[in-house]
């Protein structure tokens, strides 16, 4: 998916020093149009940071497509949320021990497309994981005992959900299962998001829930520089990626954690074990749509990378960079700077619109 141009200007941004923090922020764009603004928007919904950056004509305009996106991740935080009581995700967790729970198609439809990860993750990614996850309080400082992991793990298995395509019901087939969302209905947010930006006619913005974004065309000309975080100093960057039109998700360690007697437990949890995946401390997964990247974010921490790099390797949509616990950092195929240049060598020829990323 990345061309070679995208990679010589990532190898050229390897030297550059680090930024504070991650982050998608505009590369140095040309003079603006007379007219038009940027317009930009923070709030706190489905449990995270939601933002949304747009360029427009007409500020009433540009204000009203940022209200919409805002009412859409509400409406979604309605519809899908495993904290309150009344939405349909949490009735299904409710009650579908007992029987078939009907719900939106919507709902229906993500729940079935998280089953598609599942299966090429070869259960790496797996909504089910609840039955265990729902034992930790990060906040708290909260973690189950090895017993209470290994008497809810059975409940942790995609294939015992029953999914009804013609009524849109779901039903689990093993007592104690739970269904969570969070490794995918963000990125269905924003891509949502987009959706209704582009039908207002809107061509450049960025939209983020967390860590799952994604940008809208470019930033009038120019690409967007996202910065992706060193695990360990929010004030130091991995590496900075030119970007325009794609969706990106970061998922890290150090997000929702607590550390205890040398132990780190973050919100990431192997569904095979029950415990907090960790053989990477970052990884980041860039693709055409967010539903996509956040799907495929978790896999790294639980194939590790290697293995994941074999899977994200195969679907030339997907790129990856992960941070491992030794401090490498493996790039896919599409996003790997070009090796070093034999001694002596001719420098190589920029591509004509290198210059277009400036840090």
């Amino acid at each position: 998916m990345m061309t070679r141009m995208l990679r010589f200007i990532l190898a050229a941004l390897s030297a550059v020093p680090c930024l504070a923090m991650q982050a998608v922020t505009a590369a140095p764009a040309a003079p603006l149009p007379a007219r038009g603004a940027w317009l930009e928007r923070t709030e706190a919904i489905m449990g995270t940071r939601i933002y949304v950056q747009l360029w427009s004509q007409d500020r009433a305009k540009g204000n009203a497509a940022i209200d919409a996106v805002m009412a859409e991740m509400r409406r979604i935080d309605a519809l899908m949320s495993h904290y309150k009581p009344e939405s349909q995700l949490s009735q299904i967790n409710a009650r579908a021990n007992r029987e078939p729970v009907q719900v939106d198609k919507e709902l229906f439809d993500l729940i079935k497309l998280s089953t598609h990860y599942s299966e090429i993750t070869a259960g790496a990614f797996d909504i089910t994981y609840a039955s265990v996850g729902y034992l930790y309080d990060y906040p708290r400082h909260v973690h189950p005992t090895e017993a209470q992991i290994q008497q809810a793990l059975p409940a942790v298995n995609w294939r015992r959900m029953l999914l009804d395509e013609q009524h849109h019901t779901v039903r689990f087939e093993h007592p104690g299962m739970r269904i969570d969302l969070g490794g995918i209905g963000k990125g269905y947010a924003v891509d949502r998001g987009v959706e209704i930006l582009e039908a207002r006619g809107i061509r450049h913005a960025v939209v983020s829930a967390g860590g799952d974004s994604r940008i809208l065309g470019d930033h009038l000309g120019r690409p967007w520089l996202v910065a992706i975080r060193h695990p360990d100093d929010p004030h130091k960057v991995v590496t900075r990626i030119p970007l325009s039109d794609i969706a990106m998700s970061t998922s890290g360690d150090y997000e929702r954690y607590f550390d205890e007697k040398g132990v780190r437990y973050h919100h990431i949890i192997d569904p095979r074990t029950g415990h907090s995946a960790s053989k990477v401390r970052s990884a980041t997964i860039l693709a055409p749509t967010a539903t996509q990247t956040d799907g495929m974010s978790k896999t790294a921490f639980v194939l590790g990378p290697e293995k994941t790099l074999e899977i994200i390797n195969r679907m030339p949509e997907y790129d990856a960079v992960f941070v491992c616990p030794d401090g490498r950092v493996l790039y896919s195929n599409g996003l790997r700077p070009p090796a070093p240049r034999p001694a002596g060598a001719p420098p190589a020829t920029p591509t004509a619109v290198s210059p277009r990323v400036t840090p």
